[in-house]
């Protein structure tokens, strides 16, 4: 999975697959909605990257019936087909943490997912009043053995730690 921001890596909650990924077949076996994903592949195909990646729209998805495994956290979280992901970036798979990024947080009310809180900023209780992404800086919570690391810093030490952990390989397992 790809990100720019390691140091959110213990707030995922879900990770998405761009419709037109060519591993997405892998996957659909494993849905018992199968037809339904591919209607919403076909449909969102038929949008422009334009549509797709603005980010006052919709975003919209499927859960393929399968899990990634959060490489640094070990928690399951569910593997969704999602309109906003797009093959050009990074990998076509992408890791998503609604508490520190927009369209991920849009995702993840419209889906009912979980909103973890990873980032803190000084003096404030985000977990309390979250009513949109938080994008800024602080100190890293919920993170294991990252807590109270800046999150400027937990990037190298989290990404560090992944290659140590795997050989210079950053995926989530799937199962």
């Amino acid at each position: 999975a790809f990100t720019t921001r390691p140091d959110t890596v213990c707030g995922v909650t879900y990770v998405s697959i761009a419709p037109e990924h060519p591993d997405l077949d892998l996957f659909l076996d494993y849905s018992e909605k199968k037809y339904d994903i591919l209607s919403f592949v076909e449909e969102t195909l038929n949008q422009s990257t334009i549509d797709r990646s603005d980010v006052t729209k919709t975003k919209n998805g499927k859960w393929l019936g399968v899990y990634a495994l959060n490489p640094v956290t070990n928690d399951r979280v569910p593997l969704y087909v999602a309109d906003y992901v797009l093959m050009e970036y990074g990998t076509g798979v992408v890791m998503a943490v609604p508490a520190h990024d927009e369209r991920d947080f849009t995702f993840a009310k419209a889906h009912q997912l979980p909103i973890n809180v990873v980032i803190q900023p000084e003096g404030d209780d985000l977990e309390l009043s979250l009513t949109q992404a938080y994008t800024g800086d602080g100190k890293l919570v919920h993170s294991n053995q990252f807590d109270g690391v800046n999150n400027h810093d937990a990037k190298k030490e989290i990404t560090q730690f992944l290659i140590s952990r795997f050989y210079y390989s950053f995926k989530f397992f799937f199962f």
